[in-house]
């Protein structure tokens, strides 16, 4: 079974959920605000992904962020923390599935090429 990993109300979650659905693509949705995220499911995520690729640092949780904590993100120990307390700061969606590699991030052909493995 496909996992989806993200934030309910983020307009990016909305288009990757919609497009699962069109797709009749049977997945569990999982909301880091609402199931929570725990730091040994992070780390799995850090250990496949890499810190730096699941801190997104395009989205506003990060501008909003002061430049003197921004700056102590330097590490995935720090990175994971800031993930845990902030979780709308993880690049989402994040999509799961036993046997495949994580795909991080929504597009049309990056869906297509997962649902046909």
């Amino acid at each position: 079974m496909i996992t989806m990993y993200g934030i309910k109300n983020c307009d990016t979650i909305k288009k990757a959920r919609r497009w699962l659905d069109n797709h009749h693509v049977e997945y569990r949705f999982h909301d880091y605000r609402a199931d929570g995220l725990d730091r040994a499911l992070l780390d799995t995520f850090i250990a496949e992904l890499g810190w730096e690729a699941l801190l997104n640092t395009r989205g506003t949780t990060w501008r909003k962020l002061d430049e003197s904590l921004r700056s102590t993100i330097t590490n995935a120990d720090a990175a994971a923390a800031l993930m845990i307390e902030m979780p709308a700061i993880i690049k989402r969606p994040l999509l799961c599935a036993p046997g495949q590699p994580m795909l991080l991030g929504f597009s049309d052909s990056s869906y297509q090429t997962f649902n046909e493995v």
